[in-house]
């Protein structure tokens, strides 16, 4: 990316005057505060060269090889892949192979059975033959595992999709689902807006049931065992009812057939963004591309033609091969570098500032989208994650950017703030918290179906959002607005009894428990508040011997991961972001600082291999790769800040 060089912060009533490069003499240089100061100036600097020209950041959202292997098999299904990309994706795949011959969801993570059967389908493709001893050694895992027979269903879609999976023997989702009413349960309103723009293709592939011919069969992934159903409570209800559907799916009511597919392409046309994609998202744009083209959507079509040409948007191409983000992380990217760079003393006439104001100004969506079912009387405003994403604005993205915008000095903000303002408040749930993109989509029952065995397929509710929501209306003056004050007590309400925080987007009780400490104190909770106090005690309790903190993202799915892991950039800073709202001046404190400081790189980043963003807790998630350096320089920014007010 461009960038340009950092400005010269040289007025006279700074705060950090000296913090960036200039210390006193008086002052230790030698000393923590001196330290982190010349922390910060250089994280800043970094931070300022990655800048892009019109003003916005973006740093890579890496994930695992599924991507690139689903990306190979779109192009398969579409009679598109070429041997460039097909060599280039293989190489990618490979360089992420460990030495037992698995693939993983994250750095360090376990084995996973789908991700490894998906990578080495791709690696068929590429030619790659079975006696080779890194196929072999994948291939034992995948028996080993439970073969083929126990990969999640989306997997066996795929499968399907080429005939080595039979379509008889996967749960059915008839695209009749198109015409339940709003109110009733299961209707596509209740799915997260991330599934039920997966689902709706889907029940498009599911009825038509294409299969394409692979130049290979795949005998050496199978188990020849069958795992076993849930035939108990409603797992019971639902296989039932699956297998009604699979009668109804050999002989469908003709008409209505006809009518609910020509209505579910209507909605998926109706959805795709200006750049191609579907929610900005990967599963929904191949399921998507797929299903239009069974309809008849020739490669030619427009929407195809735009589907496949936005792909190379969010394609990667580097020594270790070519890789596709799952997604595009420019607004967030973007906000929190603009708080960051506020924190670190950047004063808000800072032309870096304006530009990244005046880009984040002009990407504010207008226009209603799926959160206006349960909410149609809300007049819209807001943002979304995406360069291109007009449909799902969500709460958590649009309470960063008010925050952000709040450290600029651009007058043509102000409308935009106070629209978003109102949606924000419009957007909280019956029980006074907030989900990312929809209001009250808590329909539990969606997690019922045998369909449904792969990430989160709801959007209830989650700290960490609603404490982003509580802090952005609490820099609005709302603090003792109802909903303010009902989201506090839904925060409150929300605590672990260990005094932590459980962190839906983010890794995970330290994500949480970073976000939520900040907004309670914002919203007036007091510092010697049991809620915070408690918060302050965990955090303490977690804290690694070296200083910083970690969790791995096996916290998700073991208790006992909970708070523990290596220590990385990002978690360090949540830590000492709670801890420094909370008031402590520590023994703790300063060691988080001290550990930030000690491994900080000479470019003024930190290495961040761990994942610590959570797309779907428990199965998949997230490397930021500007995770590792925006959060650092706000959580040493505001100890700067602490440190000056107290001297």
């Amino acid at each position: 990316m461009c960038g340009r060089g950092a400005p010269e912060l040289t007025t006279t009533n700074d705060p950090f005057r000296g913090a960036w490069g200039v210390v006193p003499p008086q002052q230790d240089v030698f000393g923590l505060t001196g330290a982190a100061a010349a922390a910060v100036g250089a994280a800043r600097d970094h931070l300022l060269g990655l800048q892009s020209p019109d003003g916005w950041w973006k740093g890579e959202l890496e994930t695992n090889v599924t991507m690139d292997a689903e990306d190979l098999l779109l192009r398969q299904f579409l009679g598109i892949r070429s041997e460039r990309e097909t060599a280039e994706a293989a190489r990618w795949v490979r360089s992420q192979q460990r030495e037992d011959g698995t693939w993983a969801n994250f750095h360090g993570g376990p084995p996973e059975l789908s991700t490894t059967v998906e990578a080495y389908v791709a690696l068929r493709l590429a030619g790659d033959p079975v006696d080779a001893d890194h196929m072999r050694r994948a291939a034992k895992y995948a028996r080993d595992a439970g073969g083929i027979e126990a990969t999640r269903v989306f997997t066996r879609i795929w499968l399907a999709l080429f005939g080595q999976w039979s379509w008889d023997d996967l749960p059915v989702m008839p695209p009749e689902l198109m015409y339940l009413p709003k109110r009733v349960p299961l209707n596509v309103y209740d799915w997260a807006c991330w599934a039920r723009q997966t689902i709706v293709p889907l029940t498009v592939l599911g009825s038509l049931r294409p299969v394409r011919a692979l130049p290979f069969d795949l005998p050496e992934l199978r188990s020849g065992v069958r795992p076993a159903k849930d035939e108990k409570g409603w797992g019971r209800f639902f296989n039932g009812l699956d297998r009604v559907l699979h009668v109804y799916e050999k002989r469908p009511v003709r008409p209505l057939r006809r009518a609910a597919m020509r209505r579910a392409a209507d909605w998926i046309v109706a959805r795709q963004e200006a750049d191609g994609c579907w929610g900005g998202i990967q599963p929904p744009w191949v399921y998507s591309l797929m299903a239009l083209h069974e309809l008849g959507y020739g490669l030619d079509h427009p929407v195809i033609r735009r589907g496949l040409d936005g792909l190379e948007r969010f394609t990667i191409r580097d020594e270790k091969g070519r890789r596709l983000e799952a997604c595009q992380s420019p607004v967030w990217d973007t906000v929190l570098a603009m708080n960051a760079l506020g924190d670190a003393g950047m004063p808000p006439s800072d032309p870096a500032l304006r530009r990244a104001a005046a880009w984040v100004v002009g990407e504010e969506v207008r226009g209603p989208g799926d959160w206006s079912v349960r909410r149609p009387g809300l007049a819209p405003g807001g943002w979304a994650f995406e360069f291109d994403n007009d449909v799902y604005p969500d709460t958590d993205d649009t309470a960063e950017v008010i925050l952000a915008l709040r450290k600029v000095d651009l007058p043509e903000a102000e409308a935009p703030i106070g629209r978003a303002v109102r949606w924000l408040e419009g957007m909280a749930s019956r029980d006074g918290g907030y989900g990312a993109f929809d209001a009250d989509n808590t329909q539990d029952l969606c997690n019922k179906l045998p369909f449904c065995d792969f990430g989160a397929v709801i959007d209830p509710p989650s700290a960490d959002v609603t404490a982003h929501v509580v802090e952005a209306l609490c820099g609005e003056g709302l603090a003792e607005s109802p909903v303010v004050k009902r989201a506090v007590v839904w925060l409150l309400k929300a605590q672990e009894a260990d005094g932590s925080w459980f962190g839906r987007w983010g890794a995970n009780h330290v994500y949480g428990t970073g976000s939520v400490v900040p907004a309670l104190v914002a919203a007036g909770v007091g510092r010697g508040r049991p809620a915070i106090r408690r918060a302050v005690a965990w955090l303490e309790r977690h804290q690694n011997d070296d200083g910083g903190w970690g969790e791995d993202l096996r916290s998700y799915d073991d208790p006992a991961w909970i708070g523990r892991g290596e220590s990385t950039a990002s978690q360090t800073a949540w830590a000492l972001l709670a801890l420094l709202a909370a008031g402590e001046r520590s023994q703790a404190v300063d060691a988080g600082v001290r550990w930030l400081v000690d491994n900080q790189r000479p470019d003024g980043t930190w290495d961040e291999e761990q994942y610590t963003g959570t797309g779907f807790p428990g199965d998949f998630y997230i490397n930021y790769h500007l995770y590792r350096l925006v959060f650092p320089i706000s959580a040493l920014g505001r100890y700067l800040q602490k440190e000056v007010r107290t001297s």
